[in-house]
């Protein structure tokens, strides 16, 4: 597998965001801060609260096919590689891992079945539009905990997304969850939002790397960062931890976590969390800005750094 050097652009981006042209700068921006060679574009379709049946990709909240077109021509007139992800996320803040429902039929209750069948068919329209476009890797979904344990509806998603998309596939499980999720078989490359804490990677980058040896996959990790606030190195997945404002915390992670992936060459590659692409904040504000984003703090020379030592080591 190409080693995956990456970053999210444009999540929750509304329907029609590529009709203006400020979103350019900022995808141009991206790679010029990170360095990274691959641009992972979320797509991600809404539902009411964790068990609503109904998923849908067709609401103004939602970018649109045409969204999905517009910044698969400009990611390769750029020269860099795509990859479409499908997500699900809840109107009502829940998270996403938080979908579930009864594993055994009851009469009047939501069920399993309904969820995937509207799941399913946003996927397939989204796989069939990445093959339209060229991507060059297709994502089944993102940190569906409360769903990983459904393998014989995941294993039909992987088949029916194949009928329509002939690249690679993988899933993006949650962290700590690598060594759950029992349909790997079912994809390409096993993939995981890695927002491990600082003083954990040695030990949870081996265990990710038992998993794929297992499944005989590559692995690498489709989301990962730390926000910019006083702690989060050790709690990089923790959107709304209360610490302090401190870019200085930000790179010390990245530093750790850039030297752990550089010393495991197993691991296949690693995409940054994340990037907007209507709402960056303007670079003045990068030494009071909290959120993950790298753009004018200290981590983005961190990240610029780490591409040269990739680009280095994967030319040879």
């Amino acid at each position: 597998m190409r080693y995956l050097n990456g970053c999210t652009f444009a999540f929750m981006s509304p329907r029609g965001f590529t009709r203006k042209e400020e979103w350019k700068r900022s995808l141009r921006l991206m790679v010029e801060s990170t360095g990274c060679d691959t641009v992972i574009l979320p797509v991600g379709a809404l539902q009411d609260h964790a068990y609503s049946t109904k998923v849908d990709y067709l609401t103004p909240d939602v970018m649109s096919m045409d969204d999905v077109r517009a910044v698969a021509e400009e990611v390769h007139r750029l020269g860099l590689h795509l990859v479409i992800k499908a997500m699900v996320n809840c109107r009502d803040g829940y998270w996403r891992a938080y979908i579930r429902f009864f594993d055994t039929y009851v009469p009047t209750e939501p069920t399993w079945q309904q969820w995937f069948e509207s799941y399913d068919e946003f996927v397939v329209e989204l796989a069939r539009t990445a093959q339209e476009v060229g991507a060059e890797m297709f994502c089944l979904g993102c940190e569906m905990v409360g769903a990983d344990h459904r393998a014989d509806e995941w294993r039909e998603l992987a088949r029916r997304v194949r009928q329509v998309y002939t690249g690679p596939l993988t899933y993006n499980c949650d962290k700590f969850q690598e060594h759950h999720v029992t349909w790997w078989d079912a994809v390409d490359a096993i993939s995981s939002s890695g927002y491990y804490p600082i003083d954990q990677l040695e030990e949870h980058f081996r265990r990710v790397e038992e998993v794929a040896e297992k499944f005989g996959k590559p692995f690498f990790f489709m989301e990962s960062g730390c926000p910019s606030r006083e702690g989060s190195e050790y709690v990089p997945n923790n959107w709304s931890f209360g610490g302090e404002q401190s870019n200085a915390a930000q790179e010390r992670w990245y530093k750790a976590y850039t030297e752990a992936l550089l010393n495991h060459p197993r691991i296949r590659g690693c995409v940054w969390w994340d990037w907007s692409a209507v709402r960056l904040y303007p670079i003045e504000s990068a030494p009071t800005n909290n959120g993950y984003c790298v753009y004018g703090k200290p981590a983005e020379k961190v990240l610029q750094a780490y591409s040269r030592a990739i680009a280095q080591r994967e030319s040879k």
